[in-house]
């Protein structure tokens, strides 16, 4: 698979972190080497979901812990904003009189806390958002172009792992991808992942974040990777019935064979 030069980039650089750490390639690898080749001071990730509770995941100094605590406490802020309009939300500086207004709580909270300046990225395959990537700087800063770019392929690389480790309810910090399964997999179920999501919904007659739900617990129940299950359901090889639990093409096949 052919990977454009700045996702090469971004993978490299999130890679080298998670080799300082002598540990898997994790979303808290994706925050630090966002922090190192970015103007911003800190990154938190927080995993969000409109049904079911939201939390932090990591971040990288107090000052980005206090932010994501903060909007997730208080119902507002440009993190929950960029979930909930699933495109992102740059603040360059939140001294700003209309941002004042807009988030009377969370700004006042977030400059107290040490942070002039906060650029949220939402976290999104397709129709599935499992949270936000957020960046921090102590000043007001103004990110260009090709940063804005930068933070948008990290973003894009934590929803990748964070997919792949919402299914591993042991609370490891260091979760990631299988080592057997580098890099190269990643953008390869990017759309496996959404279209077996959206198969489930016509199967099951349900949405697509309770399609989700179910695609992960199936997945978690039976100890297989998210990406596996995805691709056995492209291919037809599994199959969900709203009747029933799910059953397999071949466990069809051997129940057409048994009848007499």
């Amino acid at each position: 698979m052919r990977y454009d030069n700045r996702s090469a980039r971004i993978q490299l650089l999130v890679a080298e972190q998670a080799a300082l750490r002598a540990a898997r390639v994790g979303v808290m690898d994706v925050c630090t080497a966002a922090v190192a080749a970015l103007p911003v001071g800190g990154a938190g990730l927080s995993a969000m979901s409109r049904t079911a509770g939201s939390h932090p995941l990591c971040s990288t100094d107090a000052i980005s812990e206090r932010l994501e605590e903060l909007q997730l406490t208080l119902g507002e802020g440009p993190c929950v904003d960029a979930f909930a309009h699933g495109s992102a939300v740059l603040t360059p500086n939140l001294l700003t009189g209309e941002l004042q207004d807009r988030w009377p709580v969370f700004a006042d909270a977030a400059l107290e806390a040490g942070a002039a300046a906060v650029f949220a990225l939402p976290l999104q395959m397709g129709a599935i958002s499992p949270g936000v990537l957020d960046l921090y700087a102590d000043v007001p800063t103004v990110l260009d172009a090709d940063q804005l770019a930068d933070a948008m392929a990290f973003a894009d690389l934590a929803t990748l792992l964070l997919l792949d480790t919402r299914i591993d309810e042991t609370g490891a910090s260091d979760g990631g991808p299988d080592p057997d399964h580098g890099f190269e997999d990643l953008g390869g179920y990017r759309a496996e992942i959404d279209q077996a999501t959206g198969m489930l919904t016509v199967q099951l007659g349900i949405g697509i974040e309770e399609a989700f739900v179910r695609l992960r617990a199936y997945a978690y129940m039976r100890a297989r990777r998210l990406a596996d299950v995805a691709a056995d359901i492209v291919a037809h090889r599994l199959r969900f019935s709203p009747e029933t639990e799910t059953e397999t093409e071949s466990d069809r096949t051997d129940q057409t064979d048994e009848e007499p």
